[in-house]
């Protein structure tokens, strides 16, 4: 324990707790999120060509999909407790806004998504054919719409709007639901998570057909899901970082500080350069680097959309915000926020790299000999993992200290009644708990991808089976 008081040491072990389980549940969040379309259009391709391979595809990645969607909504309902829990005087702020998309999530798109894909599963055999590749569909529809009301909630918190607070209970009453569905920053996130999304489902797919190719098992079968995985990839990578750039640019009008902390600018710059690679400048004791790789004029481009665009520094942002809120450090930590964010480009881009030297190694008709690319792409299944999971910490750690952008500090969304004792009791139960859960989707996840898929002997409308038999 450090030497903090009481309160201090509750808040910093209460955002340690809801960053690890946030964080453990958007491992699942994104596989989710892009399997499911595959899975369906999967399904839609045996439903259509009646070819059998589909089908059994259809049976392999269903039964990933099914596993990660387990793990991934019992994690999810289990870091929602929190709000009640360490952020009761968070929930009660905001929760009129905040507690309005969730509600919709809840009521409309999990009970959609939980609903039908319970029928999917033990719909195999019992409902027409068209009526179960329907409830895959319903399923895809429910995922999606739970992402978007859950980024609405999110971008809320970003980028504060359609709100009041009210006179005399201090809390933010909602006045404009539009406006809060509209939020642009919650426009680009949506489109951003998904396409992030679709990026992992591509390299997943990609990654497990090499495999199965380098061991010279299921070729025939694996090889349209090369070329699936890589239709799904190339794009998804490349589109990733097209809105991710200008997710960047809708964001720094709203959170100027973000901006400037994720590029460790301290003053303002007009035209700003971009730092490839910094040593030191990270602090307000230290905020001008010993060495930087620098690129003229291309942080004004990814800023404001100009070469010439004026950057703010995060000097002349602390000003203005102790100006407008009162006394307080308002900056970040700004080599978190250096490094996520540059964690996230350059390994998006790798990403993009590996996606797009598997397409010319397809194109040339050498990927299936090519083994030192077959490993690569094996191993590339976690780089879009771990790119989305850094993108997520730039993007909660470099709004400190606010937990709603300029509405409500962090410090002030903790619950008065909890303290350091109790959250290190259940810190220490959920990081077990992950743990064991994470070790476990591990094992299955890795199983039911290398096994060689079932025969389908009989047509799939005569046959009982509710799941597929391993």
């Amino acid at each position: 324990m450090s030497n903090l008081p009481l309160a201090a040491d509750a808040l910093t072990l209460a955002r340690w707790q809801f960053a690890t389980t946030t964080l453990y549940h958007f491992i699942f969040v994104p596989l989710t999120l892009g399997l499911a379309p595959v899975v369906a259009y999967m399904q839609t391709k045996w439903y259509r060509t009646r070819d059998e391979s589909w089908l059994r595809l259809t049976k392999v990645f269903g039964a990933l999909l099914l596993i990660n969607f387990a793990i991934g909504a019992a994690t999810g309902l289990l870091q929602e407790f929190q709000f009640g829990m360490n952020w009761s005087s968070y929930s009660q702020f905001v929760g009129d806004v905040f507690g309005s998309t969730l509600a919709l999530e809840g009521l409309v798109a999990f009970m959609l998504e939980s609903t039908f894909i319970g029928l999917w599963v033990f719909g195999w055999g019992r409902l027409s054919e068209k009526m179960h590749l329907a409830t895959i569909w319903l399923v895809v529809a429910g995922t999606w719409l739970s992402t978007t009301f859950i980024l609405m909630a999110n971008s809320w918190m970003q980028n504060p709007v359609g709100y009041s607070i009210d006179k005399v209970t201090g809390q933010a009453r909602m006045v404009n639901l539009w406006e809060v569905v509209t939020n642009k920053i919650a426009i680009w996130a949506v489109f951003h998570t998904l396409l992030a999304s679709l990026m992992v489902a591509g390299f997943l797919l990609l990654g497990v057909a090499c495999w199965h190719i380098l061991k010279g098992r299921n070729i025939e079968l694996f090889r349209p899901v090369v070329k699936l995985g890589l239709l799904i990839a190339i794009p998804a990578s490349a589109l990733t970082l097209l809105v991710g750039s200008e997710f960047g640019v809708a964001l720094t009008g709203p959170q100027p500080m973000k901006i400037a902390a994720a590029e460790a600018l301290w003053n303002s710059e007009q035209p700003a350069s971009f730092s490839l690679f910094q040593v030191g400048g990270f602090s307000v004791d230290d905020q001008k680097p010993s060495f930087a790789i620098e690129i003229p004029y291309l942080l004004s481009f990814l800023a404001t959309n100009t070469f010439t665009g004026k950057v703010e520094g995060m000097n002349q942002v602390q000003a203005a915000e102790q100006a407008k809120y009162g006394p307080g450090n308002y900056i970040p930590d700004v080599k978190l926020a250096y490094w996520s964010m540059r964690g996230m480009a350059y390994i998006g881009s790798l990403s993009m790299m590996i996606a797009l030297l598997g397409g010319f190694l397809y194109w040339r008709g050498t990927l299936e000999q090519s083994r030192w690319f077959l490993k690569v792409a094996v191993g590339g299944i976690a780089l879009p993992f771990v790119t989305a999971l850094i993108g997520w910490i730039f993007t909660e750690t470099a709004r400190q200290p606010w937990v709603v952008y300029g509405v409500l500090k962090t410090a002030d969304g903790l619950s008065k009644s909890v303290g350091s004792g109790e959250i290190i009791a259940s810190l220490t139960a959920f990081m077990l708990l992950y743990i064991g859960i994470g070790v476990t989707a591990f094992i299955l996840m890795r199983r039911y991808a290398i096994l060689d898929p079932p025969a389908i002997d009989v047509p799939e409308s005569e046959k009982a089976d509710a799941v597929p038999a391993y």
